[in-house]
Protein backbone atom coordinates (compact mmCIF):
# COMPACT_ATOMS: atom_id res chain seq x y z
CA UNK A 1 0.00 0.00 0.00
CA UNK A 2 1.32 3.46 -0.87
CA UNK A 3 2.34 5.86 1.87
CA UNK A 4 0.14 8.53 3.44
CA UNK A 5 2.33 11.25 1.85
CA UNK A 6 2.03 9.77 -1.64
CA UNK A 7 -1.73 9.37 -1.24
CA UNK A 8 -2.04 13.02 -0.09
CA UNK A 9 0.12 14.23 -2.98
CA UNK A 10 -2.03 12.35 -5.52
CA UNK A 11 -5.16 13.90 -4.03
CA UNK A 12 -3.61 17.38 -4.09
CA UNK A 13 -2.77 17.15 -7.82
CA UNK A 14 -6.33 16.17 -8.65
CA UNK A 15 -6.45 12.36 -8.73
CA UNK A 16 -10.06 11.62 -7.77
CA UNK A 17 -11.54 8.60 -6.08
CA UNK A 18 -14.72 6.80 -7.05
CA UNK A 19 -15.01 4.11 -4.33
CA UNK A 20 -15.47 0.47 -5.27
CA UNK A 21 -15.34 -2.70 -3.21
CA UNK A 22 -11.76 -3.50 -2.21
CA UNK A 23 -10.53 0.11 -2.07
CA UNK A 24 -8.45 1.08 0.95
CA UNK A 25 -8.62 4.39 2.77
CA UNK A 26 -7.79 6.20 5.99
CA UNK A 27 -9.64 9.02 7.66
CA UNK A 28 -7.96 12.40 7.24
CA UNK A 29 -8.72 13.26 10.87
CA UNK A 30 -6.68 10.31 12.17
CA UNK A 31 -3.67 10.89 9.92
CA UNK A 32 -0.99 8.52 8.72
CA UNK A 33 -1.17 6.39 11.87
CA UNK A 34 -4.92 5.85 11.63
CA UNK A 35 -6.70 2.62 10.85
CA UNK A 36 -6.83 1.47 7.24
CA UNK A 37 -10.37 0.66 6.11
CA UNK A 38 -11.46 -1.39 3.12
CA UNK A 39 -14.61 -0.63 1.15
CA UNK A 40 -16.74 -3.77 1.16
CA UNK A 41 -20.23 -4.46 -0.05
CA UNK A 42 -20.99 -5.87 3.40
CA UNK A 43 -19.35 -3.44 5.84
CA UNK A 44 -18.38 -0.14 4.20
CA UNK A 45 -20.40 0.95 1.17
CA UNK A 46 -20.24 4.14 -0.88
CA UNK A 47 -23.62 5.90 -1.08
CA UNK A 48 -24.07 8.62 -3.70
CA UNK A 49 -26.27 11.62 -2.85
CA UNK A 50 -26.80 14.95 -4.60
CA UNK A 51 -24.51 16.49 -1.98
CA UNK A 52 -21.67 14.01 -2.56
CA UNK A 53 -20.50 10.51 -1.76
CA UNK A 54 -20.76 9.16 1.79
CA UNK A 55 -18.96 6.03 2.97
CA UNK A 56 -21.51 4.18 5.12
CA UNK A 57 -20.35 1.86 7.90
CA UNK A 58 -22.99 -0.85 8.16
CA UNK A 59 -22.79 -1.72 11.85
CA UNK A 60 -20.51 -4.73 11.59
CA UNK A 61 -17.31 -2.83 12.31
CA UNK A 62 -15.95 -2.33 15.79
CA UNK A 63 -15.87 1.42 15.36
CA UNK A 64 -18.74 3.63 16.50
CA UNK A 65 -19.01 5.34 13.14
CA UNK A 66 -22.08 5.54 10.94
CA UNK A 67 -20.67 7.32 7.90
CA UNK A 68 -17.95 9.62 6.66
CA UNK A 69 -17.92 12.06 3.74
CA UNK A 70 -15.65 11.06 0.89
CA UNK A 71 -13.83 14.39 1.32
CA UNK A 72 -12.85 13.26 4.84
CA UNK A 73 -11.24 10.04 3.61
CA UNK A 74 -7.87 9.55 1.93
CA UNK A 75 -7.75 6.86 -0.75
CA UNK A 76 -4.70 4.59 -0.88
CA UNK A 77 -4.94 3.17 -4.41
CA UNK A 78 -3.69 -0.33 -5.03
CA UNK A 79 -0.97 -1.24 -7.52
CA UNK A 80 -3.47 -2.34 -10.19
CA UNK A 81 -5.50 0.87 -9.82
CA UNK A 82 -2.38 3.02 -10.17
CA UNK A 83 -1.35 1.13 -13.31
CA UNK A 84 -4.85 1.63 -14.74
CA UNK A 85 -4.70 5.36 -14.00
CA UNK A 86 -1.39 5.60 -15.88
CA UNK A 87 -3.29 4.39 -18.93
CA UNK A 88 -1.47 4.44 -22.23
CA UNK A 89 1.60 6.11 -20.72
CA UNK A 90 2.55 2.88 -18.88
CA UNK A 91 5.28 0.90 -20.59
CA UNK A 92 6.76 -1.57 -18.07
CA UNK A 93 7.34 -2.66 -14.50
CA UNK A 94 10.77 -4.15 -13.95
CA UNK A 95 12.50 -5.72 -10.96
CA UNK A 96 15.87 -4.01 -10.48
CA UNK A 97 18.61 -4.30 -7.86
CA UNK A 98 17.25 -1.31 -5.92
CA UNK A 99 13.59 -2.41 -6.02
CA UNK A 100 11.12 -1.85 -8.84
CA UNK A 101 11.14 0.53 -11.79
CA UNK A 102 8.03 1.75 -13.56
CA UNK A 103 8.66 3.08 -17.05
CA UNK A 104 6.28 5.51 -18.74
CA UNK A 105 6.20 7.40 -22.01
CA UNK A 106 4.33 10.60 -22.76
CA UNK A 107 4.69 12.52 -26.02
CA UNK A 108 7.86 10.60 -26.87
CA UNK A 109 9.52 11.29 -23.52
CA UNK A 110 10.41 8.20 -21.54
CA UNK A 111 10.61 8.37 -17.73
CA UNK A 112 11.58 5.90 -15.01
CA UNK A 113 10.48 5.78 -11.37
CA UNK A 114 12.28 3.44 -8.97
CA UNK A 115 11.18 2.55 -5.43
CA UNK A 116 11.49 -0.37 -3.00
CA UNK A 117 7.82 -1.23 -3.51
CA UNK A 118 6.11 -1.47 -6.92
CA UNK A 119 3.00 0.42 -5.69
CA UNK A 120 5.22 3.36 -4.68
CA UNK A 121 6.90 3.36 -8.10
CA UNK A 122 3.47 3.41 -9.79
CA UNK A 123 2.35 6.21 -7.45
CA UNK A 124 5.43 8.31 -8.24
CA UNK A 125 4.84 7.83 -11.97
CA UNK A 126 1.19 8.85 -11.65
CA UNK A 127 2.12 11.81 -9.46
CA UNK A 128 4.56 13.04 -12.13
CA UNK A 129 1.98 12.54 -14.88
CA UNK A 130 -0.77 14.33 -12.93
CA UNK A 131 1.57 17.17 -11.95
CA UNK A 132 2.61 17.70 -15.56
CA UNK A 133 -1.01 17.56 -16.73
CA UNK A 134 -2.04 20.23 -14.23
CA UNK A 135 0.85 22.58 -15.00
CA UNK A 136 -0.03 25.75 -16.94
CA UNK A 137 0.83 25.65 -20.65
CA UNK A 138 4.36 26.79 -21.33
CA UNK A 139 5.46 26.35 -17.72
Amino acid sequence: MISWDRARALREVGVRWHPVSGDRFRLLATGAGGDVFTVSDMTIEPHEFDTGVILGFNGTTEWALDSVALDDALWHPLEEQLRTLLGGTFRALERVASGYTVRTELLGEQRSFTCDDPADAYADALLALATEASAPAGA
